[in-house]
């Protein structure tokens, strides 16, 4: 004959699994130094100012003249 096996403890063990895994990818996330934050700003700036630079005039990102 089968053993008896209680479900809940099943169900709570995963349960306390994913919110592990949850509270690991929050921590890879949010899980920076103000130095990393900043770095990243500022690399993200740079890139969208050297973006705006090759602009061509008259034209919008998507390649749509600004007068149409």
């Amino acid at each position: 004959m089968a053993d008896v096996v209680n479900l809940n403890r099943f169900r709570k063990m995963r349960q306390k699994e994913e919110r592990e895994k949850s509270a690991e990818e929050n921590r890879v996330r949010f899980g920076r130094t103000k130095a990393e934050k900043l770095r990243e700003r500022q690399d993200a700036e740079r890139r969208k100012a050297d973006l705006d630079g090759k602009k061509v005039d008259g034209e919008k990102v998507g390649g749509e003249k600004v007068g149409e």
